[in-house]
């Protein structure tokens, strides 16, 4: 299927349908990519143990291959990954309808790399958890490695896709109390866009580094529109340029101030990173322009450190 026939990602079944296609786009190319001596070999079978219980065999696999497979479950998982998402109205920019792989804004591109890392930690049975936050949690699913478990994690990614965009950032609240949650060590993925006040940076901070003390392996996904909130490509012509979280708002022409602006955005991007190697934090820019191969490569980078 190509890009131009996935019409929108409205309906489980077609969010489920876009991550095959992000995950099977990946694994055909990173054979051509520095990153081709990863191993990515998906099996969601294992071969019948003769005397153990037929409850779990796959029969249909059976007429298939002439041959006993078991399925997998959460107890034959390699790792736990926990997902996390900030659903703040900041993500919601910029207003699109999400209707496909082009067009998606920084809530659509997370919900769909998410899927996919659902899908390709499905294939190498790792068990997955989500959790959702603006200015409180909304949403929290500890990790588990069923089918029933994933698709449940679709519907409510697909809700975030449906919802009209809510309030103000508290990442540092939210991250406090998911990581008083996760108990057992994890690889936890965190989209944000990072729009925080200074102050609240440095609680950011405190609250990643309460990840690292439980002795989880973090990264932080810097979910971005580039050609907007990075470049500032707008037309030179009179615009109101709104705070969708403050409500504050500024008229003017976007050439006046594209270059002073480009310049604080680089700086404040360079800080960020510097800071996650000073905490020991996975610092991963990500355009929403660019799709999805840097989500899945860390992903298997990763996982190689992580077991």
């Amino acid at each position: 299927m190509s890009v131009n026939e996935a019409k929108n990602i409205t309906g489980i079944k077609n969010l489920e349908l876009l991550a095959n296609q992000v995950v099977e786009g990946f694994i055909t190319g990173i054979h051509k990519s520095p990153f081709h001596g990863f191993s990515v070999e998906f099996a969601e079978h294992r071969l019948y143990n003769k005397g153990e219980s037929t409850k779990h065999i796959d029969w249909k696999l059976f007429a298939k291959t002439d041959k006993l497979f078991v399925k997998r479950y959460e107890e034959e998982t390699n790792l736990r990954c926990q997902l996390i998402i900030d659903n703040s109205a900041s993500m919601h920019y910029p207003q699109l309808k999400n209707s496909g792989l082009e067009q998606l804004n920084k809530i659509g591109f997370s919900v769909v790399a998410s899927a996919a890392l659902l899908e390709i930690l499905k294939r190498q049975r790792d068990a997955y958890g989500l959790s959702v936050y603006s200015d409180v949690n909304e949403y929290y699913a500890p990790a588990k490695g069923s089918e029933r478990h994933r698709r449940m994690l679709l519907n409510q990614l697909e809700l975030l896709l449906e919802q009209e965009a809510k309030t103000k950032t508290k990442t540092f609240t939210a991250l406090h109390e998911i990581a008083d949650k996760i108990h057992r060590r994890s690889l936890i993925f965190l989209f944000t866009d990072m729009f925080q006040s200074d102050i609240e940076e440095e609680s950011l901070f405190e609250a990643l580094r309460h990840l690292k003390y439980n002795k989880h392996e973090v990264v932080l996904f810097h979910t971005f529109d580039g050609k907007k909130e990075l470049d500032f490509d707008f037309s030179n012509t009179p615009k109101r340029f709104v705070d969708v979280e403050t409500g504050e708002h500024i008229n003017l022409y976007a050439d006046t101030v594209k270059e002073g602006y480009k310049d604080i955005v680089e700086k404040y991007f360079n800080n960020l990173k510097m800071k996650c190697m000073q905490y020991k934090i996975d610092y991963v820019p990500v355009d929403i322009n660019e799709g999805f191969e840097q989500v899945l490569t860390t992903y298997l980078v990763s996982r190689k450190k992580f077991l």
